[in-house]
């Protein structure tokens, strides 16, 4: 029987979802329904669902906008020829990308100007991935592996390594141990590319990891922050699935169980966090946050909002 729920914090909704969903939210206030989003504007179904409720309507590909339509383009960024395609047919763009992950495009840029072959670690089927890679035609090769790390020529003279926002970051660790070991003189970018969300979010999972016997992670299947959270308690040896709601959990897991530990994806709403407590609390568990840090992270909204927002 569960007798203590740990709730992590920092858990859920990081600054760049909190950013793109209130660009939705205001693009549909200032400009009236229908906004259309392209991709998933954040990887939540319950999100998503709220945001169509309103008006909002979401596509996969920029030919299912029509001409010169109010578009937002997701948190995860996208392909310079998404943008391209939607400047020649008139539509309206606002662009929703995270800041911290268009910092991962610029830089593909500046290195590049700067002679430098780029090695990406990421997920080559995650669309933030597939934003970055599209930057450039050739010199960007995406690794996933250390086996990937291998198949990489060794005659690489000037090279940079750079990185998907939502990695794990003890994975990523051995894959750069490894590109250094091939590549001595490899550069690294100034700063992290893992967002700092997706780290802090590790290190609370890992906390939890030391109390509890169970550890539920609420976010959903296609978001990555979401999969390396429960990939990083199972990696300190703690029993951990991921689920879309509290009707996701399976009373199985639950047996045995007297410490059952609770996080949340960056893209994920609290309220279903809450629910999902609420569900556990029925056999009169008692619940507890344990608080690694404070985040403060705000970001900017696009100008294009701004300044609608101040003609209003």
């Amino acid at each position: 029987m569960v007798e203590t729920i740990f709730l992590a914090k920092p858990r859920g909704f990081c600054a760049g979802v909190d950013r793109a969903i209130q660009v939705v939210e205001d693009a549909l206030e200032i400009f009236g329904s229908p906004v259309y989003v392209k991709h998933q504007i954040v990887h939540n179904q319950y999100v998503v669902m709220a945001l169509e409720k309103k008006g909002a309507i979401t596509v996969e590909d920029v030919a299912e906008i029509p001409d010169g339509a109010i578009a937002v383009f997701s948190a995860h960024g996208s392909p310079p020829e998404d943008f391209q395609e939607a400047y020649a047919r008139g539509i309206r763009i606002i662009d929703a990308t995270c800041p911290l992950v268009t910092k991962v495009h610029l830089e593909v840029h500046r290195y590049h100007r700067n002679g430098f072959f780029i090695v990406y670690i990421g997920h080559k089927h995650h669309v933030e991935a597939q934003g970055v890679l599209a930057e450039l035609i050739n010199g960007i090769q995406l690794v996933e592996t250390i086996q990937d790390v291998i198949a990489l020529p060794s005659s690489l003279e000037k090279v940079v390594y750079l990185s998907q926002t939502t990695l794990s970051v003890d994975e990523t660790k051995e894959i750069i141990f490894a590109l250094r070991k091939k590549y001595p003189h490899i550069t690294n970018p100034p700063m992290e590319d893992i967002c700092y969300a997706t780290t802090n979010r590790q290190v609370a999972i890992k906390a939890l990891a030391k109390k509890a016997d169970l550890i539920l992670v609420v976010g959903a299947i296609n978001s990555s922050n979401s999969n390396r959270l429960v990939e990083t308690a199972r990696k300190e040896g703690v029993e951990s699935y991921l689920v879309g709601s509290y009707l996701d959990v399976q009373n199985s897991w639950l047996k045995g169980k007297q410490i059952v530990g609770i996080s949340s994806g960056a893209s994920a709403p609290e309220y279903v966090v809450q629910k999902l407590v609420h569900s556990l609390q029925k056999t009169g568990a008692k619940v507890e946050e344990i608080e690694l840090m404070k985040e403060n992270m705000r970001f900017t909204m696009p100008d294009i909002i701004v300044k609608a927002k101040q003609q209003h």
